[in-house]
């Protein structure tokens, strides 16, 4: 039996900036692994999860320069998400502000192109950027492919889907939305996590974000479980999802898989990730995205769920970034 690979030995950055992007936003960057190796920008999910010690592990520090940074209103990027509720911060807060942010992040760094590594909504930004910036990309990793289409969103949020697989779970995200507004739960949380008073936003913070964490490993991970509830963090995280999610992700419904975008990227050497247990963003989406870019490595794998530490996941992208980790 080949013996999974799993992650890169722990590393601390030997770099990090609060890059200002415009808008009153500052977005957080920082650089690991070798200076002069093999350039890489790891695209977070949620979106609003921000970065994390792991992300810089699936990299061979020795190869690869390794660019993290947390999207707007994520993690430490400021305004944060769990403290501002002013309209115009959140109004610059779309996929087209953080695709010219990944840019601004490039040229700050003197990068020409680099590989780009995303999961979940991550795939989706990645797919994203690609698709706007195909000359500064040398290689696409996706994992857990998202794309935000109604379906996709409707399976995770609203009744009849998963609620199936999780009715316990299911339970607590219903419970802070009153029966009346139950036919529509992200327009519902939308009122909840953008309302004010604490006493609504952080339940509602909580019930939302926890949600996620029970459906993204096969297995359940009550550590995750308890960070994913921390109120600030739950907040942000929620807020961020859902102002995506209620505008479509400020993008044209189905436009990632468009026959026309895809040909833009189907150069670029690619490969796709997908758990086959993967209750979050099921693998319908990733099969799709695989039928438009046949020269793509695809991999299903078949006792994995979402989240990318799962180690039928992880053995897959660690022998994706090794296999791209030369010079282009």
């Amino acid at each position: 039996m080949t013996e999974l690979r799993t992650f890169y030995p722990p590393i601390e950055p030997y770099a990090t900036v609060m890059l200002p992007v415009g808008d009153g936003h500052e977005v957080y960057v920082e650089e690991s692994g070798n200076p002069d190796g093999k350039p890489v920008i790891f695209v977070h999910g949620g979106p609003g999860s921000g970065t994390s010690p792991q992300q810089r592990r699936v990299f061979d520090p020795q190869r690869y320069r390794i660019v993290l940074f947390d999207q707007r209103m994520a993690g430490r990027s400021t305004p944060s998400a769990s403290t501002t509720l002013a309209p115009t911060v959140w109004a610059t807060n779309t996929t087209g502000h953080l695709i010219a942010d990944m840019e601004a992040i490039r040229n700050h760094l003197g990068i020409p192109r680099w590989q780009v590594f995303g999961g979940s909504w991550g795939s989706c930004l990645a797919l994203a950027y690609g698709q706007s910036h195909p000359e500064r990309v040398t290689e696409l990793i996706l994992r857990g492919i998202f794309t935000l289409r109604r379906t996709e969103l409707a399976w995770m949020y609203e009744r009849g889907h998963l609620e199936n697989v999780y009715p316990d779970h299911w339970a607590e995200f219903v419970a802070p939305v009153a029966p009346e507004r139950r036919d529509q739960f992200q327009l519902a949380y939308h009122d909840l996590l953008f309302d004010p008073d604490p006493a609504v936003h952080v339940p509602a913070g909580q019930a939302w974000s926890g949600w996620e964490s029970r459906a993204i490993t096969v297995l359940p991970d009550e550590d995750a479980y308890q960070k994913a509830i921390v109120p600030d963090q739950a907040v942000a995280f929620a807020r961020i999802e859902n102002h995506y999610f209620v505008n479509g992700g400020f993008f044209r419904e189905g436009s990632l898989l468009e026959a026309a975008n895809l040909a833009r990227i189907a150069h670029l050497p690619t490969v796709i990730v997908q758990g086959r247990l993967d209750m979050c963003t099921p693998a319908r989406t990733a099969f799709e995205l695989a039928a438009g870019l046949p020269k793509a490595r695809f991999v299903v794998v078949p006792d994995a769920g979402h989240a990318f530490s799962e180690p039928g996941n992880l053995d897959a992208l660690i022998r994706a970034t090794d296999a791209f980790a030369t010079d282009d």
